[in-house]
């Protein structure tokens, strides 16, 4: 076996199997070694069925006195056993897996792990995990890891292929210097790999982490200065109307922009009139504005003859902005045409979008991955305004350059990251921050509130919804699994169609629902033809409601305080007053603390200064937060020590071997040229 070979060529996989592998982007064996872990678990010790409680993950002592029944119900078979200790009865359910009878022999002795259930007084379990004695006193033992899995995938059938790849000892090239290993105490590139899927302990899982973080944020940085070093004073050929064109049209909007985007919008202008292209981030809190001043651009380019282009993260978000745009046309009463470009248009409408992009030489054309596509001929680009999520380097820079002339170059992020970490983040890119948020927004009022306070909150959200307005409520998982403990949107939604009043739609979305079907479902929330919306932090790039004026964060204490911040930035978008509810499900003083930072202030970049001081080494097992920079393990908040370290490694060795060409750097080299063509595949080019 290779690391090369299909994921096919491991013991018990077969095609039907194989795809589902492949669906997650597992294609080979080396893949599934580079696919880590969400998250770990420590098994708690046996209770006796006497001892459990209610609402949590518990492995129950089972001594099966009597064999197991299997019901046929209407839909699914049903097996059923049950166990008593000191008079008290706990019943053991399991749907769809009748062949439990043949494990659970009488007279033998068990350990399930699961959710405990209480209804009617009885005490239940389902679909709880079966483990002989033997078998849990190894698992009880060590940290077991819990991975993001496709339906149709068991989390144990993942742990026995990993293991069996890892038997096979095939080793990745170590492709850090030594030099580099030693100076910051870096685990051996395989150890990291091999302890992060199974690790002996936490100590052990800590340093395999440190390891491929300390990777992560060095590939990133390393690959960035090199591109950087390609793209870097590209000449600006483009001239733009000097006269001040703008003020007649701030004159007819119905608020005063903010010093801070006045500010911005003159640092864009000084750029287009420069001698080199711009390459500028946009940094801008959540409701700070951004969009206007992403308009306002295009318009200084289109009113000298150019086209540009604004690329979105989502369908839904770029038939938003062209929408918003459309209306700005109108209001300003000016000129330009707009074109729509998304992949879920059909063949005729994107034919009649390329038709329009070739005719009009002032076009503003607003979409998704489309716009990189083979079929999108520009006709006079001149600037392209990006989402931090589409962030992309001088080659896709490269593919725009074939469709005419090298564009200046507009990244936004909503992303509140402090100077220091974004200077490195970004360091190919001139930072510009809208730290302003227009004053006719109300501030939103925020609580964090244990458990008990779910039923006040649903009769908020009740009159929230009566009084016309929209809610969001966000869980950290997709759906329940035997492994994680906490809320789960599927499950959750149901919850709510119960709990609240006849007529009240409520839906759910998350990021393994189909593109078609997400876009459907936010359309409908936007248009509010559903009420509530049950989501995972998928909604944390999404169209603006600014009829929602409820989000409700449960579990609130898994997920970072910077992502909070921008989870609640989804309301507050209207003129009516917001809420953010927060429900902290820990007993952990150190949650409350850290929770009570966004009942303090509504400051973004404030808030990403706590969040790196409150989140102490070894606190990485709640949600990521830093997603929208594609990082695997790594975390800007919790890792910036790491971070800085990796940025001041790369400037070291960059100073001393630009081209990577000494002996000990042909790894880095290596390296580099994977993620280049890595790159070039990612963007179709």
């Amino acid at each position: 076996m290779e690391l090369t070979t299909p994921i096919r060529g491991v013991k018990g996989i077969g095609e039907k199997t194989e795809q589902l592998f492949q669906k997650m982007g597992v294609y080979t064996v080396g893949d599934i070694l580079l696919r880590f872990p969400r998250e770990y678990i420590r098994f708690p010790d046996p209770a006796e069925i006497s001892e459990a409680a209610a609402g949590k993950k518990q492995a129950v002592i089972l001594r099966v006195d009597a064999p197991v029944i299997v019901k046929r119900t209407r839909s699914m078979p049903l097996a059923i056993a049950s166990g008593v200790h000191n008079s008290r009865k706990m019943e053991f359910l399991w749907f769809r897996m009748p062949y439990v009878r043949n494990t659970l022999i009488k007279g033998q002795t068990f350990i399930l792990y699961g959710t405990v259930q209480e209804k009617g007084g009885m005490l239940s379990m389902e679909q709880p995990v079966i483990y002989t004695p033997e078998q849990y006193e190894i698992v009880a033992g060590s940290l077991q890891p819990v991975y993001g899995l496709t339906s149709g995938l068991t989390n144990n059938l993942y742990k026995k292929t990993l293991r069996q790849v890892l038997e096979q000892q095939l080793l990745l090239k170590e492709y850090l210097p030594q030099e580099t290993r030693q100076k910051y105490g870096l685990a051996e590139y395989n150890y990291a790999l091999s302890q992060i899927h199974f690790p002996t302990d936490m100590d052990t899982l800590s340093k395999a982490r440190r390891r491929l973080v300390f990777d992560e944020f060095f590939q990133f940085i390393l690959y960035m200065q090199l591109q950087k070093e390609q793209g870097q004073k590209i000449e600006n050929i483009f001239t733009f109307r000097t006269e001040d064109i703008l003020t007649p049209l701030l004159a007819k909007l119905p608020y005063t922009l903010t010093a801070a985007q006045l500010r911005v919008l003159e640092e864009i202008q000084k750029d287009l009139h420069g001698q080199y292209i711009m390459q500028r981030l946009i940094q801008g809190d959540v409701g700070s504005g951004k969009t206007i001043v992403a308009f306002l651009a295009m318009y200084l380019v289109s009113a000298s003859g150019y086209q540009s282009a604004l690329m979105a993260p989502t369908e839904v978000l770029a038939s938003q902005h062209y929408e918003t745009f459309a209306q700005y046309i109108e209001l300003f009463g000016i000129k330009t045409h707009l074109v729509l470009l998304t992949g879920a248009m059909t063949a005729k409408q994107k034919r009649r979008a390329y038709e329009r992009m070739q005719l009009f030489k002032d076009a503003m054309v607003i979409g998704t991955h489309a716009l990189f596509q083979e079929k999108a001929a520009y006709d006079n680009l001149a600037l392209v305004i990006t989402d931090e999520q589409h962030r992309f380097g001088v080659r896709q820079r490269e593919t725009f350059s074939l469709k005419g002339e090298n564009p200046h170059i507009l990244v936004m992020s909503a992303t509140p990251i402090p100077r220091t970490l974004a200077i490195i983040l970004y360091g190919d890119l001139d930072i510009s921050v809208i730290d302003e948020v227009p004053a006719k927004r109300l501030p939103i009022k925020n609580c964090v509130v244990g458990t008990g306070w779910r039923p006040n909150a649903y009769e908020f959200i009740r009159k929230e919804i009566a009084a016309g307005h929209q809610a969001y409520v966000i869980c950290p998982f997709v759906e329940a699994s035997e492994y994680t403990e906490g809320e789960n949107v599927i499950d959750y939604t149901e919850k709510l169609r119960q709990a609240l009043p006849e007529g009240v739609e409520a839906a759910f979305l998350h990021g393994k629902m189909r593109s078609d079907l997400k876009n459907k479902v936010m359309e409908a929330f936007a248009a509010n033809e559903i009420q509530v919306l049950v989501s995972t932090t998928v909604v944390e790039v999404g169209v603006n409601v600014p009829n929602a004026t409820v989000m409700m964060i449960e579990d609130a204490q898994r997920f970072g305080l910077a992502q909070l911040h921008q989870l609640r930035g989804r309301v507050g978008r209207g003129e009516a007053q917001s809420y953010c509810i927060m429900i902290n499900t820990s007993d952990a003083k150190g949650s409350s603390k850290r929770l009570d930072v966004l009942n303090r202030t509504n400051d973004g970049f404030q808030i990403a200064s706590e969040d790196l001081k409150l989140r102490g080494p070894g606190d990485f097992f709640g949600i990521r937060q830093s997603g929208d920079i594609e990082f695997q393990l790594a975390d800007i908040y919790q890792d910036a020590g790491v971070l800085q370290q990796a940025s001041k490694e790369v400037q070291k060795i960059l100073s001393c071997d630009r081209s990577l060409s000494m002996p000990q750097h042909q790894g880095l080299r290596a390296k580099a040229q994977e993620y280049f063509e890595r790159q070039m595949e990612r963007f179709n080019l």
